[in-house]
């Protein structure tokens, strides 16, 4: 996979990967972690969710303006990861109080912003050697799998240590208890029969009283998303160890061009433009910019409305067997090996590999009887589980993405990336169009009042949808990024970058607050507004494409 790219891009993988594990490690839980503590409604929810995305997506804006002008990529990397150790660690303690944990999300935010656009810019600066850069947009597909691959780990790691922290009192996950205990203590819940009838089933013989019962499943709950950030944390120092220890492989292109020009070694690299094509530049970045503000907005719905609409809307217990393997890691993984090895037997080009292929297949199927046939507990799933599809599918689409795109090159009719982008938002339309079929006749958010609707739908449209949105991600999120790296002016590499992000950062805050909408009208309503939303800025990037071509074609 890294044939023919510098030995650079692995070590900013591998620190990328574990980055955003424990970054997603921290976001499939942090909305639950909220309600459950603080009993925060869901447009209270959406409101810190969409101002913490917005901060860990503008701030790369500052981040690339210090690498840039100050301290340089690989430093500010560095001191991205440590601050960002220092707020996962924050959200870990349990017993924080709100303020404390806006700090930590500040913090977290903080040291994102220096870590995410420059280590992006640091992999552009290594496909501007000429040896490179007929595979620069390979190279950020590769590097895209590396975010997912710790992405996909997350949901499960964040699950497993929370459901290890609960059954230490004896407790068992259930997603309609916080809101009930919330509302006991309140003295706002007017039948207290399911609830009774849960705490009895939770605590058997050590049931003594509501009250004292819902003080412990909130307390417990709560310290279980505390052991998930601090799972978060651990990861921090993995990626930082990972960055500083291989530095000799990337330092040749951690240099920013006010570092070149004080280096009579590198002085005769710098890339010198006139205004006006600095000014085509950033025009066409801005418009690109634009566009995918409103992707954002709508994909970032898996860690806000997505997941609520898990919880409330779609069969989490009692699911078949079959469906269960596909949100179990300890079965899932056996399967995917065994995929993994299928895909070797049949493109392996030496028998060598074709035999790896094949013990592969008879391991993880063995492994796969094993795991499936021993497994003892329920059958019920957690609704953060359904991030874990996104980057599963990230992982196998993308040699089958590159393939195509391949393909098309040779016959000289590959889209362009700007054409690539237009075509990834006519796509997340369609995979938005899937929940609004399955939400159809389904009560509204603002009629359950906190509740689980009595009508659940399989979980099968919500992994239906993730896996359209995840195509659709693959059309324009790392074409965007290299897009990004290619056309950026060569002195605002990593003002470019959080420029990319600055746009991620509103689409994030629109995410958000686009949850004021979600307990107001119907659901297949909801959805439909993020199909027109993307419907129309796709419109909008094919009225501008021959003008950022040009952009393309003179970079």
């Amino acid at each position: 996979m890294f044939k023919n790219h510098p030995k650079g891009l692995i070590v900013a993988f591998f620190a990328n990967m574990g980055e955003r594990f424990g970054y997603y490690t921290m976001l499939a839980i942090f909305v639950l972690y909220i309600q459950a503590k603080f009993g925060f409604s869901t447009a209270e929810a959406g409101s810190i969710y969409g101002i913490f995305l917005f901060g860990i997506y503008f701030l790369p804006l500052l981040g690339g303006y210090i690498a840039d002008n100050l301290l340089g990529y690989g430093k500010t990397i560095a001191l991205g990861t440590v601050i960002m150790f220092t707020g996962y660690g924050l959200l870990a303690l349990p017993g924080m109080g709100i303020m404390m944990v806006y700090i930590a999300l500040a913090v977290i935010s903080l040291g994102t912003g220096f870590f995410k656009g420059n280590l992006q810019a640091l992999v552009g600066s290594m496909y501007d050697d000429p040896r490179y850069s007929s595979n620069r947009d390979n190279a950020f597909n590769i590097f895209y799998m590396g975010i997912n691959i710790g992405a996909f780990f997350a949901p499960s790691a964040a699950e497993s240590i929370g459901n290890w922290v609960l059954s230490k009192k004896g407790f068992t996950y259930d997603s309609s208890i916080p809101h009930m205990a919330h509302q006991f203590l309140a003295g706002k819940l007017e039948d207290v029969t399911q609830l009774t009838q849960i705490a009895k089933t939770q605590m058997g013989a050590g049931f003594t009283d509501l009250t004292s019962f819902s003080n412990s499943y909130i307390e417990t709950l709560s310290k279980s998303y505390n052991a998930g950030f601090a799972v978060a944390a651990a990861s921090m120092v993995i990626s930082f160890l990972i960055f500083i220890s291989f530095r000799k492989y990337y330092k040749y292109a951690d240099l920013t061009e006010k570092q070149k020009a004080k280096s009579a070694e590198h002085k005769d690299k710098i890339v010198v433009l006139t205004s006006a094509q600095i000014r085509e530049r950033l025009i066409a970045l801005g418009l690109v910019f634009f566009v995918v503000i409103f992707f954002w907005m709508a994909f970032h719905q898996n860690g806000f409305t997505m997941t609520i609409f898990a919880r409330d809307y779609t069969q989490l217990g009692n699911v078949s067997p079959s469906t269960y393997v596909l949100f179990d890691l300890k079965q899932l993984l056996p399967i995917l090996f065994a995929i993994i090895g299928t895909i070797l037997v049949f493109t392996g080009k030496t028998g060598k590999t074709k035999g790896i292929g094949a013990a592969v297949i008879v391991v993880s199927l063995a492994l796969a009887y094993y795991t499936i046939s021993s497994h003892t507990g329920d059958y019920t799933i957690t609704p953060q589980k359904f991030q874990h599809f996104n980057p599963i599918f990230i992982v196998f689409l993308t040699p089958l993405i590159i393939s195509m795109f391949t393909a098309l090159r040779r016959k000289g009719k590959e889209p362009s990336a700007p054409k690539k982008i237009g075509f990834g938002m006519l796509i997340t339309a369609v995979g938005f169009g899937v929940l609004i079929a399955s939400s159809l006749g389904l009560t509204s958010p603002g009629d359950l009042n906190g509740g689980v609707s009595e009508n659940l739908i399989s979980p099968y449209w919500l992994i239906t949808c993730y896996l359209i949105l995840t195509i659709a991600e693959l059309f324009l999120s790392p074409i965007g990024i290299s897009f990004v790296s290619k056309v950026a002016p060569p002195k605002y590499k990593g003002m470019a970058q959080g420029g990319w992000f600055a746009a991620t950062a509103i689409g994030n805050a629109a995410a958000g607050f686009i949850g004021f909408f979600w307990e107001r009208i119907e659901l297949w309503q909801f959805f439909t507004i993020l199909v027109v939303l993307c419907l129309l800025s796709a419109a909008f990037i094919f009225s501008v494409l021959k003008r950022l071509e040009k952009a393309t074609a003179n970079s």
